[in-house]
C-alpha cells in the first residue's frame, strides 16, 4: 500500500495545521529556541549559565582585592582604642591582624592616615613623659611634685631612647637624692637602663656611650660612670673593661680596620690591572697597644766662669789686733787711706793678710773666707709612647692567570711573567708604606682561581621552591580560568548549540530542495525529489534538448518542493494525517 500517490491539484495548506503554524511564529525566537530544548537541557543550561556568572563575579572580586599593610604594630590597648575610633571618623577601613597586635589598612591609605593621627599626636605609647606636669592638682605636696618631676625625665628619656632604630623597648630609672645645704657630703644622682633588643640586632661601644651620656647629661650633676646599661637577658653593657683583663675589643676592633684600610688600598690598586675578582689580598698587622714613659736626668760640666751661675756667695772676714779706737800702723799718708778691694782671685785660697805693726800698737791678724755655690747644669727628659703604633705589616696577594686565546682560537689562561709580579710587588708595597726596618712583608702569588660552579637543583621540576612558588601564586587565576572554560563548553556551549535551528542541506543537482528536515521533512523532501518514472505521465527523456512546457503535475510538485523549503513542519504534519488517515482506513 502506498503512502503518498499524489498531491492533491488545490493548495497544499491543511486547515489542522494552521493554528500551531501561527502559534509558533507568534512566540519570540528566544522563546521558540527554548521549546527546541527539554527539561534536562534546560537545567543544564541554566546551571551553566550561573556557574559562569558566579565564576566571572569571582574573579573580578579576586581581581579587584584591596592589599592592606600594617599601619601600627606593637599598640597598646589604650593607643590602639583611640587609632580605632579615628580611622571610624576618617572612613578609612581597618582591620587586626591574628594576633591583634596591630592594625591594618588598605595599601593606597597607610601614608595618609599617618599623617592624620601624627596631627593628633597618636599613638602616644604607654609611656609618659612631662605632660605629667600638665595634670597637677592642687594641695600636691613637695614630695609627689619631685616624684612627678622624675617619672617625667623617666619618660622622656625613655622615648629617646627608644628612638634609636636598634632598641624596641626601654625602661628608665632615676635615683636623685634629696639634695640638702646642711649635709657636709651631697649624694650624686645615679640611673639604670634596661633595653630590650630588635631581633637580629647589636649595639656597639659608639651606641651604648651615646646612650649613656644621654642619660648623664639630662640629670644634673650625675657623672656617666654612675649610668648602667643593661639588656633584656640581664647582662651588663656599659661595663668598663677590668684592667690586666687581656684583649680588648676596641683594641681588636681598631686593628681589624686597619687590616681593612689596607686591604682595601691593595685590591684598589690592582683591580683596574688585572680585573675585578681577580685578585684576593689579606693583610695581617702587628699593633703595639704598650704604653711607655721615660725619664732622663742630664748633668752638664760648668764651663767657664762667665757662663757659670751663682747660686749664693758667703763671705767671712776676720781682723786680730789692737783694739779698736786706737790708731796703729805708721803715721803718714797710707794709714789714713780707705782700705783698697781685694785682688785676690775668688777661686783662690784665703790668704793672710800681712798685719803692719804700728811703733806704738802691736801686730794685727785679718782673715777672710769667701764660699760661693753656682747652678748646676741639669736637663729632665720625660718621653711617653703612644700606643697603636704599628710595629709590622704582611701582605699576601693572589692573583689569577690572565685570559687569552689558544692557537685554534679557544679561550684559555695564561700566567703572569717575572716582570709583572715585579712591577705588582713594587705597587704593593708603595700602597702599603712598605718599610724595610720595621719588618714588613710582600707575598703575591700568582695561580689560576679554581671556578665554582654551584651545584644545580636535581629534584624534579614540581618539586623545586621556585616551581611551588610559582604554582602557588597563579594557582588561585589559572584554576578559575579552567574551571570558567569547563562551565563554558561543558554546560552554556552545548545549551547554546541545541538551541540553533537546524541547518539547511545543501540543493540537490537540479536545485529542487534540500534533503531532510525535523518531524519528517527530510523523508517528505527526499519523497518530492523523487524523479521516479510514473506510467501516466510521458516526456522526452532527460537528453532531448526540445523546450516542452511544464505540466500540471510538474507544477504542482515545484509547489510542493517550493512549500516544503518554506514551512517543514506544515508539510510534516500533512504527511502525517495522510499516514494516519491512510491507516485507519487499512
Amino acid at each position: 500500500m502506498s503512502a503518498v500517490a499524489e498531491l492533491p491539484a488545490g493548495p497544499l495548506v491543511p486547515a489542522p495545521a494552521e493554528p500551531a503554524a501561527a502559534g509558533a511564529l507568534a512566540k519570540s525566537p528566544l522563546a521558540e529556541r527554548l521549546a527546541r530544548l527539554d527539561r534536562a537541557q534546560r537545567i543544564r543550561l541554566g546551571l551553566g549559565i550561573g556557574l559562569l556568572l558566579l565564576v566571572i563575579v569571582a574573579g573580578f572580586m579576586m581581581g579587584n582585592r584591596t592589599a592592606y599593610r600594617t599601619l601600627y604594630n606593637g599598640l597598646t590597648d589604650k593607643d590602639g582604642g583611640a587609632i580605632v575610633a579615628q580611622l571610624t571618623q576618617m572612613n578609612v577601613p581597618y582591620k587586626y591582624s591574628e594576633n591583634g597586635g596591630s592594625i591594618l589598612v588598605p595599601e593606597d591609605r597607610v601614608h595618609d592616615a599617618r599623617l592624620r593621627l601624627a596631627s593628633l599626636g597618636l599613638p602616644k605609647g604607654s609611656v609618659t613623659g612631662f605632660e605629667l606636669m600638665e595634670s597637677n592638682r592642687f594641695g600636691m605636696t613637695q614630695f609627689q611634685e619631685r616624684l612627678t618631676f622624675q617619672r617625667g625625665l623617666e619618660g622622656e628619656l625613655t622615648r629617646s631612647i627608644q628612638s634609636i632604630a636598634s632598641v624596641e623597648s626601654a625602661r628608665v630609672h632615676l635615683a636623685l637624692p634629696n639634695q640638702n645645704g646642711f649635709f657636709r657630703e651631697q649624694q650624686k644622682p645615679s640611673a639604670s637602663v634596661l633595653i630590650t633588643l630588635r631581633a637580629g640586632r647589636t649595639l656597639d661601644r659608639a651606641q651604648l656611650a651615646g646612650i649613656v651620656h644621654l642619660v648623664a647629661s639630662s640629670v644634673p650633676e650625675m657623672n656617666p660612670s654612675a649610668v648602667s646599661v643593661l639588656d633584656d637577658t640581664g647582662k651588663l653593657l656599659s661595663g668598663a673593661p677590668e684592667s690586666g683583663s687581656g684583649v680588648d675589643a676596641q683594641q681588636l676592633q681598631y686593628v681589624s680596620l686597619i687590616e681593612q684600610q689596607y686591604t682595601r688600598r691593595i685590591m684598589d690598586i690592582l683591580e683596574p690591572v688585572v680585573g675585578r675578582n681577580n685578585v684576593k689580598a689579606q693583610v695581617t698587622a702587628e699593633v703595639d697597644f704598650s704604653q711607655t714613659e721615660q725619664t732622663s736626668e742630664q748633668h752638664r760640666p760648668n764651663l767657664s766662669a762667665d757662663a757659670s751661675a751663682v747660686r749664693s756667695q758667703q763671705v767671712v772676714e776676720t781682723t786680730t789686733g789692737p783694739q779698736a779706737g786706737q790708731p796703729s800702723g805708721v803715721p803718714g799718708a797710707v794709714s789714713n787711706q780707705p782700705p783698697q778691694p781685694a785682688a785676690a782671685p775668688i777661686n783662690g785660697q784665703a790668704q793672710q793678710l800681712q798685719a803692719s805693726g804700728g811703733a806704738q800698737g802691736g801686730p794685727s791678724n785679718s782673715k777672710r773666707e769667701s764660699i760661693t755655690n753656682y747652678e748646676v747644669d741639669k736637663t729632665v727628659r720625660v718621653v711617653r709612647g703612644g700606643s697603636g703604633g704599628i710595629k709590622r705589616l704582611s701582605a699576601a696577594v693572589v692573583v689569577n692567570h690572565q685570559a687569552a686565546t689558544d692557537e685554534k682560537g679557544n679561550p684559555t689562561t695564561r700566567a703572569l711573567t717575572a716582570d709583572q709580579i715585579t712591577q705588582m710587588t713594587a705597587l704593593v708595597r708603595e700602597t702599603i708604606g712598605f718599610s724595610q726596618d720595621r719588618g714588613d712583608s710582600v707575598n703575591i702569588m700568582n695561580a689560576a682561581f679554581v671556578q665554582t660552579v654551584e651545584p644545580s637543583d636535581q629534584r624534579p621540576l614540581w618539586q623545586q621552591v621556585a616551581t611551588v612558588e610559582n604554582l602557588r601564586s597563579f594557582a588561585w587565576p589559572i584554576g578559575m580560568l579552567l574551571l570558567a572554560l569547563v562551565v563554558l563548553f561543558g554546560l552554556v556551549r552545548p545549551g547554546f548549540k541545541a538551541m540553533q535551528p537546524p541547518k539547511p542541506a545543501p540543493a540537490l543537482a537540479d536545485g529542487s530542495g534540500t534533503p531532510g528536515g525535523p518531524d519528517g521533512g527530510g523523508q517528505l523532501d527526499a519523497l518530492v525529489a523523487d524523479d521516479a518514472e510514473r506510467p501516466a505521465l510521458g516526456g522526452p527523456a532527460l537528453g532531448d534538448a526540445v523546450e516542452l512546457q511544464p505540466t500540471d503535475h510538474q507544477l504542482r510538485l515545484e509547489a510542493a518542493r517550493k512549500l516544503a523549503l518554506e514551512n517543514p513542519i506544515a508539510v510534516a504534519n500533512i504527511v502525517k494525517d495522510w499516514i494516519n488517515g491512510e491507516s485507519a482506513s487499512s
